[in-house]
């Protein structure tokens, strides 16, 4: 901020700092319909997860399920680990992660970072989602230990409460004018926390989720995939927060799509984005150009691309994979530079602001 008098807050805990993150103009077209981003990646541990994390220990506390000194137990491909393991340092509780090695591995480190037990329930060098198998395993691991809590983010309402500041963040920065929200589709908490009540404010909102291909939530067929803490996996039970009755439209997008999208607007704009985001914006950008004039459309970004520097924008790991895909990288890259539309002279723009006020 250029503000001389700007004066950034003191806290005194990291959780402080979540929430307000800010909205990125990705593209527009001649007729002003928009994409914004909502840069959750801008959370502390750079996810939206550590929103729903938080909001699922105060209401465990709050119901008498975690007492102090306790231990926090959950299946996590990282993000949601992430953010348990920042509350529970700074709330006085241990936290023991359930872990499968399809996670990205600067996630699974990052856990350890913090003070996080992973447990592992696949074997070294496997690369299979073993979401089943975690949430097996931790349940079993919470029920066997004393004041032990078994968050269960896929079936815990409390992750959909966690969203719920973000819907009126969107509401407040935008003054209610939002047409589209589209979202990736996990647990469902994160698109379903924040449309529920975005839709109370604004009714007319279209909410539309995006899962990997391979995921069931929208359907067959079922087969492996490579984004990382999103989508159903086949054997996995479908989360209790996905609310098809919010759900206007139910999207795929392939591993190549949304990795190659990742790439693409990571050179274009010097955005990192996650695997999964990269689905997200590569479905909105598809389908901008058709939007009615002056529509806006905001895209949930859960995380960050810092933390996939040896998945999504590591070329070996990447074609090892048959997930190099340089044709789909221009296609998207193409399309950018058509709809990415910049102010001519933004430093002047705001100078002459600064000077009106």
């Amino acid at each position: 901020m250029d503000d001389p008098l700007y004066r950034p807050p003191i806290v005194r805990q990291v959780s402080e700092l979540i929430g307000a993150t800010p909205l990125f103009e990705l593209a527009r077209t001649e007729s002003d319909a928009r994409l914004l981003l909502k840069l959750e990646q801008f959370n502390p541990t750079g996810t939206a997860k550590i929103r729903m994390a938080r909001q699922m220990v105060v209401d465990a506390e709050e119901r008498g399920l975690l007492r102090p000194g306790g231990r926090i137990i959950e299946s996590t491909s990282g993000n949601t680990g992430l953010g348990l393991a920042v509350v529970a340092a700074e709330r006085g509780y241990t936290f023991t992660a359930v872990v499968d090695h399809h996670a990205a591995v600067d996630k699974l480190r990052a856990m350890k970072a913090l003070g996080a037990e992973l447990v592992y329930v696949a074997d070294d060098g496997d690369e299979e989602l073993a979401t089943a198998a975690r949430e097996e395993f931790a349940e079993k691991l919470a029920a066997e230990s004393d004041n032990a809590y078994f968050t269960e983010q896929h079936n815990n309402m409390a992750n959909g409460v966690g969203y719920h500041p973000v819907a009126r963040e969107l509401h407040a920065a935008l003054d209610g004018r939002i047409d589209i929200l589209i979202g990736a589709v996990g647990t469902g908490g994160g698109l379903f926390g924040t449309g529920g009540p975005l839709r109370e404010t604004v009714p007319g909102v279209r909410i539309v989720g995006v899962e990997p291909k391979g995921s069931i939530a929208f359907g067959p067929p079922a087969h492996d995939y490579h984004q990382s803490g999103t989508g159903t996996p086949e054997g996995a039970t479908i989360g209790a927060m996905v609310d098809y009755s919010l759900l206007d439209e139910g999207v795929k997008v392939g591993d190549v799509e949304a990795f190659a999208t990742a790439r693409a607007v990571a050179r274009r704009t010097g955005l990192l984005l996650g695997g999964s985001a990269g689905g997200v914006v590569y479905e909105a950008l598809a389908r901008l150009s058709a939007l009615p004039p002056g529509t806006t459309m905001v895209a949930l970004i859960n995380d960050g691309g810092e933390k996939y520097m040896d998945t999504v924008f590591d070329d070996d790991w990447m074609a090892a994979r048959d997930l190099l895909s340089p044709q789909v990288e221009r296609e998207v890259d193409e399309l950018l530079t058509k709809l990415r539309r910049l102010p001519t002279s933004p430093d002047t723009s705001r100078d002459s602001s600064q000077k009106q006020d």
